[in-house]
């Protein structure tokens, strides 16, 4: 069933279970390669809060969690580039095994810049944990990338986190923009 958000329709992609399947999929690999860690999940609010809290609900390894807030969309349905550093990662890293959650890797402009920015605070390891990918708009070679939910299209999507103008977020699948 298709769902307006704002001015715009969107039609549906990936449904709830599918995505619950998949990301018990993804914490059942983290559980085996961080088995003898306490890695810190970081998560890149807003979008992520949905599948960070879904992933951390089946991770079985000791683990702590954070929130940094990046953006580069700024209402908009393309990324404007430039990257607004709203919150600042406020713990210590160093030392310690990373895991950054994020909703979507579209360009990989905003990954990129905030594995560096992290990089700089000496962590043991740094590894992305990313639920989308869309690999035709990947500008950005993001090597820490390990671990992808989902690779989409370069189309829209709002839903399960993600967001048009800072609604939709709400949706339990992800659904992709009606072509006009």
């Amino acid at each position: 069933m298709n769902v307006k958000i704002a001015d715009l329709e969107f039609e549906p992609l990936l449904s709830a279970e599918v995505i619950q399947t998949r990301v018990k999929e993804i914490a059942a690999k983290i559980n085996t390669d961080y088995k003898d860690k306490t890695p810190i999940f970081v998560g890149v609010l807003n979008g992520c809060f949905m599948f960070m809290a879904d992933l951390v609900k089946n991770i079985t390894v000791p683990c702590e969690t954070a929130f940094t807030k990046l953006s580069s969309y700024h209402g908009s349905t393309t990324s404007t580039r430039h990257i607004q550093n709203d919150l600042d990662l406020l713990i210590d890293i160093s030392n310690r095994h990373i895991i950054l959650v994020e909703d979507i890797v579209d360009t990989g402009n905003t990954l990129d810049y905030l594995v560096a920015l992290l990089q700089s605070r000496g962590p043991a390891s740094i590894t992305v944990c990313a639920l989308l990918l869309k690999p035709d708009a990947v500008e950005f070679s993001i090597e820490e990338l390990k671990h992808v939910g989902f690779q989409i299209a370069n189309e829209f999507v709002v839903g399960y986190g993600l967001d048009y103008m800072e609604l939709g977020r709400n949706l339990n699948g992800i659904y992709k923009r009606v072509s006009a």
